[in-house]
């Protein structure tokens, strides 16, 4: 075989290997994932582990599935909980529930009563962490500790670079463009991919399925994928500085120190405003959704806090 031959096979043996390994993933998540009925809706979950609980909350258009790396790297520790958010992924409310991030606090609020969980670790990305920050406030007693990634803070929230998101939501062609994904993956990795992550082919078609098609499923889903964007606007986090201040819960932050959307200033900013701030760890390459590319790095950092704190 000529050495341009076995590179061509070699390569696409890994690119085969990589999408087999990625379904596989997906369809043992899936294998995996709950439900549990609430007075907001049917939510979906993931659940992993035993003893100490620990919630893991998502950001936007992704859902639980993001955690997947961390969950099985952490379970050993914890009781590794990963929601849906409503309005995302696969949890089902009806039309009239409010999808936006004071309902979603509640939300949990009812999951871990729901669950048995009096007070849990959180981790969070993007919009789940302006939801954990939510969550810290109203519900100081139920939160350990909490690690927050790449994530709104309340002078970087709704950030300005998602504002042409946050517009088509308006204008109700959101799911529209993001329906395209499904029908083109390539499309997927070199908008919101490129944007996002570090390596754009970590979202294998399989990958796209799994967070795009539950969203777009139906009219009323598409309705709520909008609504949920809607609610990021006006600032949900208004005047939170004040109580984050007052919180005795240790926090640490892990941050993509490539993301655009949320730069370093803003885990600078959480460093400064918390109490018991454990600091910031830098992760060099990682953009908003590092949290799946390096799974490593989390559960390391997490693991420190816990064992610390």
């Amino acid at each position: 075989m000529k050495r341009r031959d076995f590179l061509y096979v070699t390569a696409a043996a890994v690119v085969a290997g990589r999408a087999q390994a990625a379904q596989t993933e997906v369809e043992r998540y899936r294998h995996a994932r709950r439900h549990v009925d609430l007075p907001c809706g049917r939510i979906a979950y993931v659940e992993r582990g035993t003893g100490a609980a620990a919630l893991f909350l998502h950001g936007a258009p992704l859902n639980g599935f993001q955690w997947r790396g961390a969950l099985d790297r952490l379970a050993p520790y914890r009781r590794c909980i990963a929601p849906d958010f409503m309005g995302l992924g696969y949890s089902q409310v009806p039309e009239n529930q409010s999808v936006a991030p004071a309902a979603q606090v509640a939300m949990l609020a009812a999951l871990l009563d729901a669950l048995g969980v009096g007070q849990a670790d959180i981790v969070a990305s993007d919009s789940g962490g302006a939801v954990a920050q939510l969550f810290l406030v109203r519900f100081p007693a139920r939160v350990r500790t909490l690690v927050l990634t790449n994530c709104d803070t309340e002078p970087n929230s709704p950030p300005p670079l998602i504002q042409p998101v946050l517009d088509m939501a308006r204008a109700g062609t959101l799911a529209d463009d993001t329906a395209r994904w499904l029908a083109d993956g390539n499309l997927a990795r070199a908008t919101f991919g490129a944007a996002a992550y570090h390596d754009p082919a970590l979202l294998t078609d399989d990958i796209i399925d799994n967070y795009v098609a539950p969203m777009v499923s139906t009219p009323l889903r598409r309705r709520q994928y909008h609504a949920f964007h809607n609610a990021l606007a006006p600032n949900p986090l208004a005047g939170i500085e004040a109580a984050l201040k007052r919180t005795t819960v240790p926090v640490r932050m892990v941050w993509g120190a490539s993301d655009m959307i949320f730069p370093m200033a803003d885990a600078a900013y959480l460093d400064r405003i918390f109490p018991r701030s454990q600091g910031i760890y830098r992760v060099p390459k990682g953009k908003l959704f590092f949290q799946e590319e390096f799974p490593d790095v989390i559960a390391e950092e997490v693991l420190q806090l816990w064992r610390t704190a």
